[in-house]
């Protein structure tokens, strides 16, 4: 004879199968949230990762996964957050206040190709920015003070957030360190205004990061670089590109046998991929 299921344990079996179902969807979503793209073709001899998001589709492609995952000193992409810090505590009251340049600190020892020739100069947040002049943003950071970044740091839940490097050097061979996803997890949330700062200040380091605008499309980033501790040289670019009525956001990281090798491949090769996908449209 068939037994009847008690009441107690067919609830049971029904929530456990209705949990069942709903990994299932979400696996099923996460699936479909990840675009299946070969970029292979654009890092050939080179060593990188590559991570987009498409903002409508809510729909993320990633080349080289296990790399989108792993943390590398920000360099100068976290000139974005210091930027933030630096307008939000009030050390910085707009784009255009000065730090003058100070020789005996910051000598300029082979300053001889770009960005570095326009370092020797006084500069503004706006042209420090442009032309990622280190030092200012080095003098920054110390106006800043360690506990009000780490503050902010923790509050942007940027990276690893780990400052308890030098407070004017800690994001560059230093203690900060974030993964390619992460950088693109914290551009969407400056984007949609969800970062602990007033719009004021967001809509400034907007401005700033604007590199290309066309009727087409408005391309917005910064590029960061150095050496990492395998000597070879590290390069990022991180930001995000306006068109068509969407936004998508981007975070590439390569290495290079020195600066030079990565300086200028590090904006071509994201480009590159942006045009394939049909996100960054020809004049």
């Amino acid at each position: 004879m068939q037994r009847k299921l008690t009441t107690p344990l067919f609830i049971v079996l029904l929530v456990v199968s209705g949990a069942a179902c709903t990994r299932a969807q979400n696996l099923n979503a996460s699936a479909a949230r990840t675009a299946d793209e070969d970029l292979s073709r654009f890092f050939k001899n080179t060593e990188g990762a590559f991570v987009l998001y498409d903002m409508k589709r809510d729909r993320y492609l990633r080349y080289n996964e296990a790399r989108c995952r792993v943390r590398f000193n920000p360099k100068s992409t976290y000139k974005i957050p210091n930027s933030l810090i630096g307008l939000e505590s009030g050390v910085i009251a707009d784009l255009n206040f000065v730090i003058p340049w100070d020789r005996q600190k910051y000598p300029p020892d082979d300053w001889t190709t770009e960005p570095f020739i326009h370092w020797k100069q006084d500069h503004t947040l706006r042209t420090a920015f442009q032309h990622s002049v280190v030092w200012y943003y080095r003098e920054l950071a110390k106006r800043v003070g360690p506990e009000r970044m780490k503050r902010y740091v923790d509050s942007f839940d940027y990276g690893n957030r780990d400052i308890s490097g030098a407070i004017d050097q800690f994001w560059l061979n230093n203690t900060l360190k974030i993964s390619a996803n992460e950088q693109v997890e914290f551009l969407k949330k400056l984007y949609t205004y969800r970062l602990p700062v007033s719009k004021r200040s967001i809509d400034l380091v907007k401005e700033i990061m604007v590199r290309e605008r066309t009727p087409l499309y408005t391309l917005s980033g910064k590029t960061g670089g150095g050496s990492i501790e395998n000597r070879n040289a590290l390069g990022w670019f991180v930001g995000y590109v306006e068109t068509g009525g969407n936004t998508y956001f981007f975070a590439t990281n390569i290495e290079g046998e020195n600066y030079l090798a990565i300086r200028d491949k590090r904006i071509e090769l994201t480009k590159q991929i942006l045009s394939h996908l049909g996100h960054l449209p020809t004049r």
